[in-house]
């Protein structure tokens, strides 16, 4: 067993090997992540390398925007159709040759990990060995057993679940059901992300709220009819075996607005009137009529706030959302959420997991919440805090205040699918290291340790995203 990442204190380290031999033989539970469904529905070959783990990896590709490498060069498609590199070994090379701005990134060590664990490839990657490297991937993903559905297998994932929006049809999910594979208690699962039909500043808003209609045959015209669209939605996506919903917004604001008072903004949104405030309301409305709905329907309701969107309007402008150009800002909870809380905080029917871009607020905001409010949890540290450092600094900073069991387990929040047993190995052994410690510092009996790590790895993520039960 490596020894990677474990404390490098001798004593430490030892009694860390103990308790990650036990994390490390866990299923993987996946209960928030960006995997494609159809990549398991059609369980058909990877692309070549480069399409595999390149173009569609945003931490990759923005490393290399900032120093003047455009995604188009490295195979990103672009929003107007004009060309983007198709040669999969031209992109790689570019990769390769530019491999040295990874050193110390989380990036670099996920690939590294992901070439040796997944793909067997053991070879020192840069720009000598990148030929090689492609020829050695290429040629497993060749083969049966590099096919999606083989590797979902051989990686030891009990539950992965996806994520989409109310607009989206789940017809990659009705044929994984089809198969076995998903619908409720399946081993792929659906997410219901509502942003796109909340969210009055996301592109085409209106045109997405009609479509919402459509879809349901409510009257979205209405906000009462709106209302009872989004409900018809859940009831949909609790079918094919979501288990959460998922929101991504701006801040962490709520509110909690009469009936005629969120008509009003709705109305405001249809017509094209809404400012900038507005949008801000409706979406922080929105939130607590989301918690209410989880009441009722059971969903766990997931939140993660915080990046600013599209901040690079070149980058949306050329190649749209999703390929970079977000960057973290600061996010208030105490205040923010305090409306959600007032209403339903101390409901234990609600499962609300928070999440942060702005790992200031661990210690000061957001474990005290968590400590103090039945309904709350805290996610792990999520895409830019996604990294050995961050996820030691969390344990340090959330424990000493809301323990072990007001968190939920460890989220890969990946699209990159070969890249979640190698996230999920990567939590386990941190987590190791810091149970580890305080058992040497005497703080923790070794016989907890054990228990807490297998409830961090594997029994808190299940019993908290409650996979596996029948909602």
């Amino acid at each position: 067993m490596s020894d990677l990442l474990l404390p490098a204190e001798p004593t430490q380290r030892g009694i860390a090997r103990e308790l990650y031999a036990l994390a490390a033989e866990q299923p993987i539970i996946s209960p928030h992540g960006h995997v494609d469904p159809g990549l398991l529905a059609d369980d058909s070959p990877f692309p070549d390398p480069a399409r595999l783990i390149i173009v569609p990896d945003h931490y990759v590709t923005r490393m290399l925007l900032s120093q003047g490498i455009a995604p188009a060069e490295l195979g990103v498609p672009t929003r107007d159709g004009t060309a983007s590199e198709q040669d999969g070994r031209t992109i790689w090379r570019r990769f390769a040759a530019q491999w040295h701005l990874f050193r110390g990134t989380p990036s670099r060590f996920w690939l590294e990990q992901t070439f040796a664990t997944v793909f067997g490839v053991t070879d020192r990657f840069g720009p000598e060995t990148a030929d090689s490297v492609y020829d050695q991937i290429s040629a497993k993903l060749a083969t049966p057993q590099f096919r999606p559905r083989a590797l979902f297998e051989r990686f030891n994932i009990e539950v992965m679940a996806t994520t989409e929006s109310p607009l989206d049809d789940l017809s990659r999910h009705a044929k994984l059901a089809d198969d076995g594979w998903g619908g409720p208690g399946g081993r792929v699962i659906t997410t219901f992300r509502p942003d796109n039909v909340v969210d009055m500043e996301f592109e085409d808003w209106a045109g997405s709220v009609a479509r919402l209609g459509e879809i349901t045959g409510e009257d979205t015209g209405t906000y009462r009819g709106y209302l009872r669209a989004l409900e018809a939605r859940r009831r949909d996506f609790i079918a094919a075996g979501a288990t959460s919903t998922d929101h991504g917004h701006l801040t962490a604001r709520t509110l909690l607005l009469t009936p005629a008072e969120a008509g009003a903004l709705f109305d405001k949104g249809l017509a094209g009137t809404a400012s900038a405030e507005d949008a801000e309301a409706f979406r922080a409305h929105m939130l607590v009529e989301m918690a209410r709905m989880s009441i009722e329907d059971g969903l766990v309701m997931q939140l993660h706030p915080g990046a600013f969107r599209n901040h690079n309007r070149w980058l949306y402008d050329k190649h749209g959302r999703d390929v970079g150009g977000d960057v973290p800002h600061a996010v208030e909870f105490v205040h923010g959420l305090k409306p959600l809380l007032d209403a339903y905080g101390n409901d234990p029917r609600l499962r609300l997991v928070l999440f942060t871009l702005d790992e200031d607020v661990f210690t000061r905001e957001l474990a005290p919440l968590a400590g103090g409010y039945a309904a709350l949890y805290l996610g792990a540290p999520w895409w830019f805090l996604d990294s050995p450092e961050v996820m030691r600094r969390f344990r340090e900073a959330v424990t000493e205040t809301a323990g072990f069991y007001n968190t939920a387990g460890f989220v890969d929040d990946t699209r990159a699918f070969c890249s979640i047993p190698v996230r999920h190995d990567v939590a386990r052994r941190i987590d190791a290291g810091y149970l580890a410690r305080l058992v040497a510092e005497h703080r923790l009996p070794l016989d907890e340790a054990a228990e807490t790590i297998v409830d961090l790895a594997y029994r808190l993520p299940k019993k908290i995203f409650k996979i596996g039960e029948k909602l």
